[in-house]
């Protein structure tokens, strides 16, 4: 009968040490020769044991676990990866995306225990981790895992505003524009948290399945300050699609200016703080284009920008638009449906007439570098967030969705448009 022998060479205890790292279940078998007088051979033709327990107690102490396991697929791009080691400390890791080899940053902590990317990962990215840590004894021991994140059918995200870091008028409100529809608006709306020094009851509003707006019952305390957290990460909006932000922003809420515009007097009264700055001669939308009534919130300045009526639909019989200018001056977006408060050079009958489209004109320069002007004066005295109230107009008052105009929507309404 043939002698099964285990071999003890330096070159087959590391593949044995390779294989129940890596692989974990794989047992290597040694074949060796008829050789009968091997010491370590047992009675029966097989070894004692003895070879396999010096090649186990050359194996590093240390043990490696990556998250998520290697093959995983729809992985968060936040929190879901992770490097850990018992028995050990961590030498190096590597993290490259699969496709073009591209690093990705990441910092092996204090005690060198563990491993986290140093910020968001991509979507419907292939990624492969590469991980060595050593025991005590210096031996080392290695893992890998290759996974995918989470695709772009199976995720959302919210696009917000304003801006981390900006100061605002008091009218701006929190408004998060989804990039899928949300069925599970109690859980979204749950994991958004929007607090204010100025120790107002902050609301959430859905306008629809994919805009999500907060405000407090009146206007933002001057001064304050306003946090946002979106822990949206993981959190499922509709079946099979979950949220991949998890981040937090924050803006300041400036000054309180609320403008009033008269269409009937023709005149704009612009308030600071409670005290009258100044009173403007305007030109609102003519009879047969009036200018929206209620509240309304600035939500973009331009110095100049291009108006083309037929964007708004406004065209002549050859369905061209019936005003081209490529140089407003002073323009300030008033609503998304194209309705600013602007500079006007082209002639309108400022202080005694509507002559405009839909818009509010206040007098103006070409070229937009005449500082006199009331269309440059109200330009920079303006904040994005800023409050210009039109009145006495013939129209019908603004929908609170189109636009920041979400004010025109009264408090018992507004809190019944909410989730939670």
């Amino acid at each position: 009968m043939e002698k099964r022998v285990m071999t003890a060479t330096k070159h087959r205890r590391g593949l044995a040490v390779t294989a129940a790292l890596l692989g974990g279940a794989l047992v290597l078998t040694a074949c060796g020769g008829d050789d009968g007088d091997d010491k370590n051979a047992g009675k029966d033709g097989k070894g004692d044991g003895k070879s396999e327990a010096a090649a186990n107690a050359r194996a590093s102490g240390a043990e490696i676990g990556i998250h998520p396991k290697n093959g995983s697929d729809n992985v968060g791009i936040n929190k879901d990866v992770k490097v850990a080691v018992k028995g050990g400390k961590l030498t190096t890791v590597t993290m490259t995306a699969v496709k073009d080899g591209a690093a990705v940053e990441g910092e092996i902590s204090d005690d060198k225990s563990s491993w986290v990317p140093s910020g968001a990962l991509q979507r419907a990215t292939e990624y492969r981790i590469e991980a060595v840590a050593e025991d005590s004894d210096g031996r080392e021991t290695t893992n890998n895992s290759t996974f995918t994140t989470v695709s772009q059918s199976n995720s959302f995200i919210g696009y917000f505003t304003p801006e981390d870091g900006s100061t605002v008028g008091v009218g701006m409100p929190v408004s998060i524009n989804f990039d899928k529809p949300i069925k599970n608006k109690k859980a979204v709306q749950s994991a958004i948290e929007v607090n204010s020094t100025g120790g107002q009851e902050i609301v959430g509003h859905w306008f629809n399945d994919k805009r999500l707006d907060f405000r407090p019952e009146k206007y933002w305390k001057s001064g304050s300050k306003v946090d946002v957290k979106m822990a949206l990460d993981g959190v499922e909006g509709s079946e099979g699609v979950k949220g991949v932000q998890d981040r937090s922003f924050s803006f300041t809420v400036g000054r309180s200016q609320v403008s009033t515009v008269d269409a009937k007097t023709y005149q704009m009264t612009v308030v600071r703080d409670g005290k009258t700055l100044r009173t403007i001669p305007i030109s609102a939308g003519a009879a047969e284009s009036p200018t929206w009534n209620g509240q309304m919130v600035i939500s973009e300045k331009f110095k100049e920008t291009r108006m083309n009526g037929a964007t708004v639909g406004f065209t002549d019989d050859d369905g061209k638009g019936e005003y081209d200018i490529p140089d407003v001056p002073h323009a300030m977006r008033l609503s998304t449906s194209g309705t600013f408060i602007h500079g006007n050079y082209w002639g309108a009958p400022f202080g005694s007439g509507n002559a405009s489209h839909g818009c509010v004109g206040l007098a103006d320069v070409k070229g937009a570098n005449d500082a006199s002007t009331d269309g440059a004066w109200f330009f920079k005295e303006s904040l994005i967030g800023d409050v210009v109230i039109v009145k006495n107009s013939q129209d019908k008052v603004i929908a609170p969705d189109n636009g920041l105009n979400g004010w025109n929507v009264d408090w018992a309404a507004w809190k019944a448009g909410s989730a939670v």
